[in-house]
């Protein structure tokens, strides 16, 4: 009889934190059943940090903000100015996280927070949702090329002009750009016009 050796949960937390980039979720503890006690013995060890509410890190990783956010915020996907740098449509790093939450979501925590929130129509909400991985090697949850295009060229008064300009030509040149898919987002939001006239003097 061959008799399983149970997992110390010290162990186990150390090993979530080792496949998940230095970063463990309280929520990760109950899909383990873990018990917190052993989450606070590594705190009080100096293995662990609090990032924010239920998120932690290895105190020997670099913190994975964009991992941090979406996990306290389950609501925001990265969009706008911040999909475009890691969609790598420009090579400006953001100083604040640009996310998308549907309307009616209570965002007051998430803009204290110093996140440039905006609220889309739930219908259109998770319209080109993609999930990738962050600079840490963590998943995330942000838009495909053509959705923030049109996130862009819908708010391209609130955005610096240089930085439109950049991404549409980085598009164009793109080989998985989807044209169609484009103009099909655009009458969604009904910005045709504006994103023919952007887009075709490039192409």
């Amino acid at each position: 009889m061959v008799v399983k050796q149970k997992v110390d949960p010290i162990q186990r937390i150390r090993g979530i934190l080792k496949d998940q980039n230095g970063i463990l979720l309280t929520s990760d503890l109950a899909n383990y059943g873990i018990p917190r006690t052993y989450l606070s013995i590594l705190e009080k060890k100096g293995e662990v940090q609090r990032v924010s509410r239920g998120v932690y890190s290895a105190v020997n990783s670099m913190v994975d903000e964009f991992f941090g956010i979406q996990a306290r915020y389950k609501g925001a996907i990265f969009s706008h100015k911040t999909a475009l740098y890691l969609l790598d449509l420009t090579d400006r790093t953001p100083l604040y996280f640009s996310v998308t939450v549907p309307s009616g979501y209570n965002a007051t925590s998430l803009k204290a927070s110093g996140a440039k929130v905006f609220f889309a129509n739930r219908a259109f909400y998770l319209l080109g949702l993609i999930t990738m991985q962050s600079p840490h090697g963590n998943n995330i949850r942000t838009f495909n090329l053509e959705r923030t295009i049109c996130d862009v060229l819908r708010n391209r008064n609130r955005i610096d002009i240089q930085i439109i300009n950049e991404s549409l030509k980085r598009y164009v040149v793109r080989k998985e750009r989807d044209i169609d898919l484009l103009y099909h987002y655009a009458r969604k939001f009904r910005i045709q016009k504006i994103v023919r006239q952007q887009i075709e003097v490039l192409l």
